[in-house]
């Protein structure tokens, strides 16, 4: 595997995973209390009657939170402190009693169209900011969702690092976000050319889920959302995370097989489901679903490991790697940072997997070719030759028009033979007139009655060349012919919907004996290694006796 990208996918993980700042301030604990006095806004207004909770507020009534918090250091000159908020709801922003920002219309949402944003920044008064405790007091007002009163998410530093930081980070996601885009695409058309290779397909799919994964998670530092479609963003991230953390044990599944695959996969299942479908928080969920996936990906890796399959101990490396990542950062940062590792885990295995493939039919190419040579130098070697030769010269002087004849049926294979040796696939026909072609030069040579006969053929098919014309020359070799002195050959093709059947039979007395250890020839090899080239492992050939004399049966697939 190539893993010279892997540094800069490690440099962008050590990016996301960093950018800790020193704290500047210190969050006490929130009071609340429904109502509507500006009072309530100052500084020094007595609150230990206030409740830490506040429950339902219905009919977007206004309420009001106090949060004291100590500021630890005061900020540099011309560069200010600001606040971003990560609220439910529309409200006013109250600072040691003065007003620094509003975001929407609280109390008015019943009849005003929404307004305001769920993440908002405002700048602090530099004045009002020194070193010591103050107060944050929110007027608010919750129309769409009462029951979600709070603070989700306060921070504190200096108001140009927070309008920045969060776009530049948003803009290293996005870049990396790209990536996955692009892998998603290209794994797709690579499944496009190979139906049969699934694995491709569920990797391009999880690399895209990925990719709007990053878009909704970091698309709300550019784009105003509004409280009451926040909702619909969450449910959108948890039926993103319930398609990864599905796909991701799927997949390991099908590289590290075990027994009783489908009831594990199907109990896992149902167990992401009741976490999708619980009313828990969001994030919990997610976590959930994330700690899941993690676990039983783990699992299967393991048993890997243990049954020693190619590649299991550098995807548990990975899974182990994303292990400390979530010790160290936020849910959010460790999250994609862990995906991406094991993302690049099962990079690896496909990557395994398409270099295995790739050097399976090279080497199918040079077996094919290797036989082929073999097959045609068993036609022109001098054996064959002679006797030919030997056969056309007695023709020639007792029957001078039969030697033509026979010349002109010797020159016919030859000539058939050159235009098909370079061929994968050839029509049905062809391969006919080939065989056909054959019983004549042999019939001048033996002397003896070979009939052809076909059942059903449709010229439509096609087959690899010369691999009934190998058929054919083994029931000549190893047959005797009837009494009449006869050899016949019946070809029989019929179809369902799940393969097509070629049937050749041989009548005649039979001189091989069909045994289970008997070293497969030239020819044998030759039609399997041809079968293969062209339908992979979708095809069946067998060959057996009959009272009757030979029968060989090829199935190919659908």
């Amino acid at each position: 595997m190539n893993l010279r990208f892997l540094p800069c996918l490690l440099l962008v993980l050590l990016l996301v995973a960093s950018c800790s700042q020193n704290p500047v301030f210190k969050e006490y604990e929130t009071v609340f209390q429904v109502g509507d006095q500006q009072e309530w806004a100052t500084k020094n207004w007595n609150d230990q009657y206030w409740g830490k909770r506040i429950g339902l507020v219905p009919d977007g009534k206004v309420y009001w939170s106090r949060t004291k918090i100590d500021v630890l250091m005061t900020p540099k000159s011309l560069h200010p402190y600001g606040i971003q908020l990560h609220v439910y709801g529309e409200y006013e922003v109250f600072w040691d009693g003065v007003l620094i920002g509003k975001n929407g219309n609280p109390g008015q949402e019943v009849t005003l169209d929404p307004e305001g944003k769920m993440w908002a920044t405002f700048s602090i008064p530099i004045h009002l900011t020194e070193a010591g405790e103050h107060l944050l007091a929110l007027r608010s007002s919750l129309y769409y969702f009462p029951n979600h009163t709070g603070i989700d998410e306060l921070e504190i530093y200096y108001y140009d690092d927070l309008l920045t930081d969060r776009l530049i980070e948003s803009s290293y996601m996005h870049l990396f976000a790209g990536a996955f885009l692009i892998a998603s695409f290209y794994f797709l058309f690579l499944f496009l050319s190979n139906k049969k290779e699934y694995a491709t397909l569920i990797f391009s799919i999880c690399c895209f889920l990925f990719f709007i994964l990053i878009l909704a998670e970091f698309s709300k530092a550019y784009i105003p959302i509004h409280y009451s479609m926040h909702v619909i963003r969450l449910r959108i991230i948890g039926i993103l995370m319930f398609g990864i953390s599905f796909l991701i044990p799927f997949y390991f599944s099908n590289q590290f097989p075990f027994p009783r695959r489908k009831l594990l996969l199907t109990i896992y299942a149902g167990v992401l489901l009741f976490f999708f479908l619980s009313r828990h928080v969001i994030e919990l969920t997610v976590n959930n679903m994330a700690l899941s996936m993690w676990l039983f990906s783990f699992g299967i890796v393991v048993f890997g490991v243990y049954k020693k399959m190619k590649g299991a101990r550098l995807v548990l490396l990975t899974l182990l790697l994303s292990v400390p990542i979530g010790f160290v950062t936020s849910f959010n940062k460790s999250l994609f940072a862990g995906f991406s590792l094991i993302l690049l885990g099962m990079f690896y295995l496909l990557s395994l997997r398409i270099k295995e493939q790739r050097l399976a039919y090279e080497n199918s190419l040079v077996q094919s070719t290797r036989l082929r040579l073999e097959l045609l130098k068993k036609n022109i070697q001098p054996h064959f030759l002679m006797n030919t030769l030997t056969s056309l010269i007695d023709w020639v002087e007792e029957s001078p028009k039969k030697g033509v004849l026979f010349i002109e049926a010797l020159a016919k294979e030859f000539d058939l033979f050159n235009q098909i040796e370079n061929q994968t696939l050839i029509p049905i026909s062809q391969e006919i007139a080939l065989c056909r072609t054959h019983l004549e030069i042999m019939e001048y040579r033996k002397e003896i009655n070979y009939s052809w006969e076909e059942v059903d053929i449709d010229p439509d098919q096609k087959i690899p060349p010369a691999i009934l014309h190998t058929l054919l020359e083994n029931g000549i070799t190893h047959s005797l012919p009837l009494e009449d002195n006869s050899i016949k050959f019946k070809l029989v093709f019929e179809a369902n919907n799940e393969y097509m059947c070629y049937t050749f039979l041989t009548f005649a007395t039979r001189v091989r004996q069909a045994t289970n250890d008997r070293e497969e020839g030239t020819g044998l090899k030759y039609i399997k290694a041809r079968l293969t080239e062209s339908y992979h492992s979708k095809w069946d050939f067998t060959s057996e006796p009959t009272h009757q004399g030979w029968k060989n049966s090829i199935k190919i697939y659908y």
